[in-house]
């Protein structure tokens, strides 16, 4: 004889607990617009938090790539809920100015970088990849949510 409970109404032990989502993952690339090329050799330090009112742990950092990309960005944990990028803009500034002075280019207004760093925070949601770009030059930048 069969039983009378129907096995849809019964748990399947298969199935398991349900699992959690992934969590974010995150990218960056600089270009610089005045140039219109990527920033290479520049450092990127990364730290994440669990809530608005969590305080910040820096997971780690890299440095762009020759194409201007960080590849090496570490994982975030499961429950961050945001991320900041910390760009450190001032020596890749510095450079590209002693380059340009060496090369009898038009003087900028000024020979220090007027922007050494950018922190950029950002909300991320688990499961969702989010790349960040960061285009630069010497007087200011823009970042967006890319793809």
């Amino acid at each position: 004889m069969t039983d009378p409970v129907s096995t849809s109404t019964r748990p399947d032990p298969a199935a398991g607990a349900p699992r959690d989502p992934a969590p974010a993952s995150v990218s960056t690339h600089i270009l610089d617009t005045s140039a219109g090329r990527p920033a290479p050799d520049v450092a990127v330090s990364l730290a994440a938090r669990g809530g608005p009112g969590a305080a910040w742990v820096t997971l780690g950092g890299s440095r762009t790539d020759a194409d201007g990309r960080c590849t090496h960005l570490p994982a975030l944990p499961p429950d961050t809920t945001h991320v900041r990028l910390d760009f450190t803009t001032g020596p890749y500034l510095t450079r590209r100015t002693q380059a340009e002075e060496r090369q009898d280019a038009p003087a900028l207004r000024d020979s220090g970088a007027f922007f050494p760093e950018v922190a950029v925070t950002f909300a991320v949601t688990p499961g969702e990849h989010f790349h960040v770009p960061l285009l630069l030059n010497p007087f200011g930048y823009s970042v967006y949510r890319g793809s």
